[in-house]
Order: C-alpha cells, then sequence, then structure tokens
C-alpha cells in the first residue's frame, strides 16, 4: 500500500466533519500581508477559497493591497503618508487607491481564481450601494468610517455559486471615494452576512501572551476577556484594532472570529478543515 496515498485519503476522510458543518454556510476572508505580495502563497490562498467553493461553503474575500498601492503611488510620483497606521487619503491618492484596488489588484484576484477552476466576482464598496461613508476624521483625508452597509449584491453573487471578491473602498452622497481599512470592511460584511467565520490573515500567528515567543499562542479568546488582554499589554499596538473589528463582528451574529498566518501555505483549510486549527480564535461565549 502506498503511504503518501493513505496519509492523503486519511486527511481528506478526517476533513469530512468540518465540511459538512461549514456546507451551505459563509466563510468571510479578509486577505493580506505576506500571502498577497508572495505569488506562491497567493496561489495557495486562491486553491484554498475555490476547494472551499467547490464542497458547498459560501466565500466571501475581502482584500486590500498597501504594497501595490504603494508601488503605483511610487511610480506617479505621489508621496505616502501615514497618521496612526493609516493612510493619510488626498483626493489625488484616493483616485489611485480606487484605480489600484477595484481595478488591478481586485481583477488579478479574479482571474487566478477562475484560472484554478473556480467562479468570482469582482466587486468594490461603491457596487450595488454596498459601502456607504463618510470621513473618520479631518487629518487622514478620503479615509472612511463606514455608515451603512448593503449586502444585497453580495447575496446575489452568492446565490448564483460565485466568489464575491471585495475591495475596500467605499463612496458618500456627494460620489467621493473613501479608503478604508480591510480588517473593519471584512468585520462590517461578516456581520451583516451574519457569516459563520471570519478569517483574517496576518503576518503573526495569531495572537502571543509573549510577542516575541510563538509557543506562547494563545489558541482561544473570548470577547469578554480582550479588556483584560488590552490591559495586560498582551493585546497592544496595531493589533488592538484588529481584534476590535473582529469583536464587533462577533457581537453582530458571526459565530467564530479567526486570526491565521497567511505565510503558511493552506492555513486556511488547517483552521477551518482540521481538529487542531493553527492560529486564535475568538468566541462571543
Amino acid at each position: 500500500m502506498d503511504i503518501t496515498n493513505a496519509m492523503k485519503a486519511d486527511v481528506i476522510a478526517h476533513a469530512l466533519p468540518h465540511i459538512q458543518a461549514y456546507r451551505k454556510k459563509i466563510v468571510v476572508v479578509k486577505y493580506g500581508g505576506n500571502a498577497m505580495i508572495n505569488e506562491e502563497l497567493k496561489e495557495a490562498v486562491m486553491r484554498d477559497l475555490v476547494l472551499l467553493s467547490t464542497v458547498g461553503i459560501n466565500v466571501v474575500l475581502v482584500h486590500g493591497g498597501g504594497p501595490e498601492i504603494n508601488k503605483t503611488l511610487d511610480a506617479m510620483q505621489i508621496k505616502s503618508e501615514f497618521a496612526d497606521g493609516l493612510r493619510v487619503t488626498t483626493k489625488e491618492t484616493a483616485n489611485v487607491v480606487q484605480m489600484v484596488l477595484a481595478g488591478k489588484v481586485n481583477k488579478d484576484l479574479v482571474c487566478q481564481i477562475g484560472n484554478l477552476g473556480g467562479h468570482a466576482i469582482g466587486l468594490s464598496g461603491m457596487d450595488g450601494n454596498m459601502i456607504k461613508c463618510r470621513p473618520l476624521d479631518d487629518k487622514h483625508g478620503y479615509v472612511g468610517e463606514i455608515t451603512e452597509i448593503n449586502m444585497d449584491v453580495v447575496k446575489e453573487v452568492l446565490a448564483n455559486s460565485f466568489i464575491p471578491v471585495i475591495s475596500t473602498i467605499g463612496y458618500d452622497e456627494n460620489g467621493n471615494c473613501y479608503n478604508i481599512n480591510a480588517d473593519t470592511v471584512a468585520a462590517c460584511v461578516a456581520g451583516a452576512l451574519k457569516a459563520e467565520t471570519l478569517v483574517s490573515m496576518t503576518d503573526v500567528v495569531g495572537l502571543l501572551r509573549d510577542k516575541n515567543d510563538e509557543s506562547t499562542l494563545i489558541h482561544k479568546v473570548f470577547i469578554s476577556d480582550v479588556p483584560a488582554l488590552i490591559a495586560e499589554g498582551v493585546i497592544g499596538g496595531g493589533m488592538i484594532p484588529k481584534i476590535d473589528s473582529m469583536t464587533s463582528a462577533l457581537r453582530e451574529g458571526v459565530k467564530k472570529a479567526f486570526i491565521i498566518d497567511g505565510r503558511v501555505p493552506h492555513s486556511i483549510l488547517m483552521e477551518l478543515l482540521t481538529d487542531e486549527g493553527m492560529g486564535t480564535m475568538f468566541r462571543s461565549r
């Protein structure tokens, strides 16, 4: 007997109950970090999404594209500025963000999913009156705070067995384009869809009790634990807004939220379709 084939068959068999649990449910994946700029990792992520869709799981992909935006701004000799971890977005920068996210990045992902045998439709928050915004504050310019979210077009795409691929821009009543934090969009989308799960791909293994020691990974966190973890300094810096987004999604009815390491190939499958998982799971109770 071929031991390798037997092991593969065993893995597939053990994935069955997890597939059954997620079948016909909605999984929202926030895609970013190293998994977005490394071509091998990008292909692994897209393969995972196609596989999940093929076995009957309703996948929604939400993406940013900071490195591609930076590259385009540099080529156009437009200076990039950041404040409190967010891009300061002028009207000119907002036009570039719209071009890059809703254009190149979004369509590249849709094309790659199609080439791997999947079916995807590219959308932005400006399509179907999906994401209405107002300015987050005076300091950041055209960085948006979400005021209304409409999932009608996303539900229509899912009903026709396509993967919605959503770029994180929105609009206001005057037709202005806004750049929106991808974690924020993913959480709002997951909450509005009452998704089973929100998965946030990052460049860390998950939430660590000691940020310098990956062996201190915290596997499960209840949202009631979050204030104490912030007070202890376990949750700090850029992890605070990310976890704030996840807790808001859970409060809106999402069952589970995960932070996983997007630097590991097939991390989505390892988290969703195995008993052990690999990142940090957040639950409301």
